[in-house]
């Protein structure tokens, strides 16, 4: 998302993760008037000592801020991050070299997906998240609840061309793993190391073709149940954990 505009953030952990981590970029914040919840209390006393102008409203101001969201009475205007360039996304994959972990997202449209992703790359120490430009959710107020914190602590690169990006990714070195209920080989049956970058289709159409043909190795969840497929934000935590399993690192080493 390009910096200089504001995002709207809404939810108990979503604004409490980014009091946490980038309190600074508060600009403004509605609350529910009346309330006596007192989680809701510590955050209203955290934004008006940041200086940040708080407005008491009714539930209905509220639903409206939020578009209809779950905002547990907070709806707050956030200063938008600087963009994540590809220029500053070849730094880091320069830097990080052999420790780098990426997660790339092949057209996830459900902003509460990419929301949910972002929150457990973070978990999982990835060092960055990259979807297409095109065809691919964006930070939207339902995206940033869902990510409780992880859109300001981890990068998110809209690369311009996605498939160019995989092609320089494996020129710089980078093992490209696709995840596809369709392939013969398991995810455990794999050897997952950095450098590496996780690859995920979309919901219900899976790896594009081209996105397919650029991976090294495509590798299926093993599933016993009856479902085809899983939720792709529920498939993308297996993957990057079972990664994190088999090679354990924080984000700052190998």
């Amino acid at each position: 998302m390009a910096g200089g505009g504001r995002n709207r953030l809404y939810g108990l952990h979503a604004v409490r993760g980014l009091l946490d981590t980038r309190p600074e970029a508060v600009v403004a914040a509605q609350v529910l008037e009346g309330s006596a919840d007192g989680r809701l209390q510590e955050l209203v006393g955290r934004i008006e000592a940041l200086g940040a102008t708080v407005r008491r409203v009714r539930r209905a101001e509220l639903d409206r801020a939020s578009g209809g969201g779950r905002h547990q009475g907070i709806v707050v205007d956030v200063a938008a991050p600087p963009e994540f360039t590809l220029g500053a996304f070849e730094d880091l994959v320069v830097a990080r070299g052999n420790a780098l972990r990426l997660l790339i997202l092949d057209g996830v449209e459900d902003p509460r997906n990419l929301g949910a992703c972002l929150r457990t790359a973070d978990a999982a120490g990835m060092d960055a998240v990259v979807v297409p430009r095109s065809r691919a959710a964006k930070l939207t107020p339902a995206a940033l609840k869902a990510a409780t914190g992880a859109a300001e602590t981890v990068p998110l690169l809209y690369a311009p061309n996605l498939a160019r990006a995989l092609a320089w990714l494996r020129d710089a070195g980078v093992r490209l793993v696709g995840a596809d209920s369709a392939a013969d080989r398991g995810l455990f049956e794999s050897r997952l190391e950095p450098p590496i970058g996780l690859v995920l289709g979309g919901e219900g159409r899976g790896l594009k073709r081209l996105t397919r043909e650029h991976c090294d190795e495509i590798v299926a969840i093993p599933m016993v149940g009856t479902v085809e497929s899983l939720n792709v934000s529920v498939a993308a935590a297996i993957v990057m954990f079972e990664l994190l399993r088999q090679a354990p690192a924080g984000r700052g080493g190998a």
